[in-house]
């Protein structure tokens, strides 16, 4: 009989691989020291002196996920429904792509096969908005808004970094998000040294995630920034470069020069637009348009207090918009309109955003971004949905960043990220309804597994080859050396 991978992994710092268990073997426990299944295509983390890529083991690349309850593909070609629905189904991964997806699916010569049975499979999640570094100030600057959370919080911090407390910081968050199952991230990062910089996109190229590094340059310097992208994040397989700005007639130059240096590189410019209603008076909207930047190469983050006419600009210009409802509640910035940007067919994916989500819950913020809507509407059938949101976390996610012909969807020739989710947990049983239960009752801990560009980040409910305690003792030193809980707001 084919081999199956045990549900339940015990990490080692150096594993040694064992034979495939068989189905005929008895299933090792959950505290069973069984070293990772290397045969997966598990990656070598990178350390802040290693090189900036990856260095994957010499491993099968061919994963079958044998016998889901459901298969969510978000492909209604390949399932039922808009999110693509397929029950009791395989999914094929072959050398990092999504390689076939149906019923019975043969297994292939030398193919790694997972035994998912009872549980769900999707894409990953696409978080679109982040600042992993806050990771550093988690929790603090409670009574604040967002001047009050800068002026606070974040000044101080940002100001106190070193490359190896941002190491360890970034590394921390970055993990937290793929156990939520997180796969691809936007990260907006104010960070300017160039060694800041570096250790910076070290740590998120050593966690396996793929990534966007989305650079603010304090100054027209599109020397730097092209040093950054071509030397730091064009030789990380899964990494890409955005260039980020704050709009607003005050800056405007130094918006037009970033619109620029986003235009030479052919990459997305990505700005924070009207989190508080006090930004009026920047006329961020108004200046983007002035230096035409509006359009689909444009990525505005919060946009909670537009007016109906530039919900129309964005929407007549294919410009793309970033929900981060978790965090708006907690500084108190507002709701957006999401409706409203869905009658004009914007393009909307979810954030996190940092520092001020505390954690990174994807489940959390998919509830929310449905019960705030309801609770500011007082109307349960407001958009989003369930499926709504489900689509805004993975496929609208990845239209949103402009890599939708690469991931978001189960769609065979697509790349393979993919999560396992476990319904078999006190807070997800019993089944009722599934794709409901995803966001309404899911938590981070449901995520079984985790798989990027094919390789598992995740297996069994934890990290691969990660040692978590130690991650946290890291960043536990790292902020006592670096002063960041003696910030104002701290504890």
């Amino acid at each position: 009989p084919f081999c199956v991978l045990g549900s339940y992994y015990a990490i080692q710092s150096n594993p040694t691989p064992p034979p495939a268990r068989c189905r005929r073997d008895p299933p090792p426990g959950r505290g069973a020291a069984a070293a990772p299944p290397l045969l997966l295509g598990v990656t070598a983390r990178s350390a802040p002196g290693d090189s900036l890529a990856h260095r994957p083991v010499p491993v099968s690349r061919t994963v079958l996920l044998r016998g889901a309850a459901l298969v969510l593909t978000m492909d209604p070609a390949l399932g039922s429904g808009p999110l693509g629905s397929v029950e009791n189904a395989d999914v094929l991964m072959r050398n990092g792509a999504i390689a076939s997806v149906g019923t019975g699916l043969q297994v292939p010569p030398g193919a790694s096969v997972v035994d998912t049975s009872g549980k769900l499979v999707m894409p990953g999640f696409v978080d679109t908005h982040t600042h992993l570094w806050q990771a550093a100030i988690r929790g603090g600057c409670t009574d604040g808004d967002l001047f009050g959370w800068f002026e606070r919080c974040t000044a101080p911090a940002r100001g106190r970094l070193t490359p190896e407390a941002l190491h360890s910081f970034v590394r921390l968050a970055a993990l937290d998000a793929v156990q939520s199952g997180v796969t691809t991230l936007v990260d907006w990062v104010d960070i300017f040294a160039f060694d800041l910089i570096e250790s910076y996109v070290r740590a998120l190229a050593g966690t396996g995630v793929r990534f966007t590094y989305a650079m603010f340059p304090p100054k027209p310097d599109g020397a730097l920034v092209a040093k950054v992208k071509k030397e730091l994040v064009d030789p990380v397989p899964l990494g890409s470069f955005q260039v980020a700005t704050h709009a607003a007639r005050s800056a405007q130059d130094l918006n037009r020069a970033h619109w620029e240096a986003a235009q030479d590189m052919g990459v997305m410019l990505n700005s924070h637009v009207l989190e508080r209603p006090e930004q009026r008076a920047d006329d961020p909207m108004g200046v983007l348009a002035d230096i035409g930047a509006l359009g689909p190469r444009l990525m505005i983050n919060h946009a909670i207090h537009l007016t109906g006419e530039e919900v129309a600009a964005l929407a007549d210009h294919d410009a793309r918009a970033v929900h981060c409802p978790l965090s708006n509640m907690r500084l108190g910035s507002g709701v957006m309109r999401l409706s409203e940007f869905r009658r004009r067919g914007v393009k909307v994916g979810l954030g996190l955003d940092g520092g001020t989500n505390d954690t990174s819950d994807f489940q959390a913020l998919m509830k929310t971004a449905i019960g705030l809507q309801r609770a500011h509407a007082m109307d349960a059938g407001v958009f989003p949905q369930v499926q709504d949101v489900l689509r805004m976390a993975t496929l609208g996610g990845a239209e949103v960043i402009g890599i939708d012909d690469r991931v978001g969807s189960l769609t065979p020739g697509k790349r393979a990220d993919v999560v396992i989710i476990d319904p078999a947990a006190l807070n997800f049983a019993p089944r009722f309804e599934w794709v409901g239960q995803i966001v309404f009752n899911g938590r981070p801990e449901n995520v079984d597994s985790v798989f990027v560009d094919g390789r598992p980040l995740k297996l069994g409910g934890r990290l691969v080859d990660i040692d978590t305690s130690r991650v946290v003792r890291e960043a536990e030193a790292a902020a006592a050396a670096v002063g960041s809980r003696s910030v104002p707001g701290m504890p």
